[in-house]
């Protein structure tokens, strides 16, 4: 067995020493760690250097990782005749923003969590999704389809099994911290979900059926 020659140190630290390698390599993990979780608590915001957006950063003090424009749908959800189309078994219901808020409004608080890394709590309102899919007949242990206006993206469109789709907390939210939905947030509609991730909390809804 070759020996280290002394004080060349630990083989490979160029003479830091086993020791001070890994004490060195400890406090880098820790600085990366309090780097980067401003992205999820707030009293770590102001050191958030590695992450990808910032805790009340964004329209409504709610991150957004994909805008209107980027998705290109301005145009289409600012449209004053567009409709959230829900279809089943007792036909294709067509509901109007105006008419989605005249109808019984929910409200839930729930986290939404990105891939790109953060992840904030926010207040939403609007119709319990469930009570959109028994008025169009869905059955309650369908898997639904979620269709966005987007044309393009992989996350166009987005299925949601019954065990998301039928809980009371699943909204078609049209209100987030009890102002209306921001065009980047989703505007005129979207689905907020419990325990679901950011990219398939579908914005910019167009359509809601049973999953072919």
């Amino acid at each position: 067995m070759t020996e280290t020659p002394p004080g060349t140190g630990w083989p490979g630290t160029g003479g830091l020493g086993r020791r001070g390698f890994l004490i060195g390599t400890g406090v880098a993990a820790v600085g990366l760690v309090a780097l980067t979780a401003g992205q999820s608590f707030d009293a770590l915001a102001p050191v958030n250097a590695f992450a990808p957006r910032t805790i009340g950063a964004g329209p409504l003090h709610v991150p957004v990782n994909r805008t209107a424009r980027q998705a290109e749908v301005e145009s289409a959800a600012s449209a004053p005749d567009w409709t959230l189309e829900v279809a089943g078994p007792n036909g294709t219901l067509a509901f109007s923003r105006d008419r989605l808020l005249a109808m019984p409004q929910a409200q839930a608080r729930l986290p939404i969590a990105c891939v790109e890394g953060w992840s904030t709590v926010a207040d939403w309102t609007g119709v319990r999704l469930c009570d959109l899919l028994d008025a169009a007949g869905i059955p309650a242990d369908r898997t639904v389809e979620l269709a966005s206006l987007q044309r393009r993206g992989p996350y166009r469109t987005t299925t949601m099994p019954p065990a998301y789709a039928r809980d009371p907390l699943t909204l078609v939210a049209l209100a987030l911290n009890g102002q209306p939905l921001d065009l980047d947030h989703g505007y005129p509609a979207r689905v907020i979900a419990p325990g679901r991730p950011g990219v398939l909390q579908t914005k910019w809804l167009r359509s809601i059926r049973e999953a072919p």
